[in-house]
């Protein structure tokens, strides 16, 4: 993004917003914030800004008939949009999926100013008048979405956050909430780790009276008592999503998970379980045996305290004779109703190459395809 000094030349100027995750037919159905503050930005300063949409961007499309400047931001490394169209010089873009841990940062007066949430209203009503449900654009429209805080101190290879060495505070609530909006997203990385200051945001999140939700997980290893029951007295919005990334953390998590149903324990948590990751960097066979029984492994203890796992596959998760095995992995664990009816085997049925993986594997067959939800013990 160019520094904002420059901004008196846009003076006059219409303003073109493309959300590059919602070209193609695989759409995320999630705002993007960075595009709702350069809009909010502009428009502020007296320009005009419209979202860009198309299923297929035409590479030939003359933008600059009508936009002065276009700015294009994704989220995800996999969507994908045509070269061409980033080399025009009225085109700037930006993002994680463009830049993943490198994405420069948006200047302050646009990163701290307060989203446009009319920014995908057309955009919307089109998709409802062609038949989509108005419930699917739920985070469009109900919540307001904003950082508390930002960083991470993990440093987890496979992670945005993997330059970042801390957890700071970002934003105050007067910086994203809309007053009309019922409810509140955060997108924090590791809203728990904020030293002193995760409490104090948890009591003024509170004082708003609005559910709200840390979309992206919280940190479970670093649950404490007071944590635990300061979540449990929260007006929580959904899923609390936490994360069960390693097989080395099952002692821990575990623990953690005592401490959790000891202040909610009725209330079923969701872990992402994040998988076909190699941290040595090899990927031969033996790791991808491995991994299968780690993702059993992991699954077997939230199974046993009636937690619910997010399969989360690493991009090579399909470089290997075992991928079958992951695709049904995921259907089975990403769906809350079947996961918690069925046991793996079940969900297989007699599909061929999970019976062909049986009699190459029994062992694993035998210790894990037949667990069943809340009747581990």
């Amino acid at each position: 993004m160019s520094n904002t000094e420059n901004t008196n030349q846009f003076n006059k100027m219409k303003i073109g917003l493309i959300d590059a995750d919602l070209i193609g037919q695989k759409q995320h159905n999630f705002p993007n914030l960075a595009l709702m503050k350069i809009s909010g930005y502009f428009k502020n300063n007296g320009y005009e800004t419209e979202l860009i949409h198309y299923d297929e961007i035409n590479p030939n499309c003359l933008f600059q008939k009508y936009f002065d400047k276009v700015f294009i931001s994704k989220v995800f490394t996999n969507t994908k949009i045509p070269e061409n169209i980033l080399k025009l010089d009225f085109v700037e873009f930006g993002g994680t999926g463009f830049f993943y841990d490198k994405s420069p940062n948006l200047p302050d007066e646009i990163e701290h100013h307060f989203p446009d949430y009319n920014l995908y209203n057309n955009w919307i009503k089109e998709k409802i008048r062609k038949g989509k449900k108005e419930d699917y654009f739920k985070y469009y429209t109900d919540f307001s979405i904003g950082f508390t805080t930002r960083g991470c101190f993990r440093q987890c290879e496979f992670c945005v956050n993997r330059n970042e060495k801390k957890v700071y505070p970002h934003s105050p609530l007067s910086e994203f909430i809309d007053k009309n909006r019922k409810k509140i997203c955060l997108l924090d990385d590791n809203i728990l780790g904020c030293g002193k200051y995760w409490e104090q945001i948890f009591k003024e999140l509170q004082a708003t009276k609005k559910p709200f939700q840390y979309k992206q997980g919280m940190d479970i290893r670093i649950l404490s008592e007071k944590k635990a029951k300061i979540l449990a007295e929260s007006k929580y919005e959904g899923d609390y999503i936490f994360a069960f990334d390693n097989i080395k953390d099952k002692n821990l998590i575990e623990k953690k998970l005592q401490l959790f149903k000891k202040y909610m324990p009725t209330t079923v948590p969701k872990l992402y379980v994040f998988c076909a990751f190699d941290r040595n960097n090899i990927w031969n066979d033996q790791f991808w045996y491995n991994d299968l029984i780690d993702i059993f492994e992991r699954l077997k203890l939230l199974m046993q305290y009636k937690s619910l796992p997010y399969l989360m596959r690493f991009e090579k998760w399909d470089k290997n004779n075992f991928k079958f095995i992951y695709t049904l992995l995921s259907s089975w664990c990403n769906c809350p109703a079947i996961f918690k009816k069925m046991s793996f085997r079940q969900h297989c049925g007699n599909n061929k190459y999970i019976i062909r993986f049986e009699k190459q594997y029994p062992e694993i067959a035998l210790k894990y395809f037949d667990m069943k939800f809340g009747e581990i013990y």
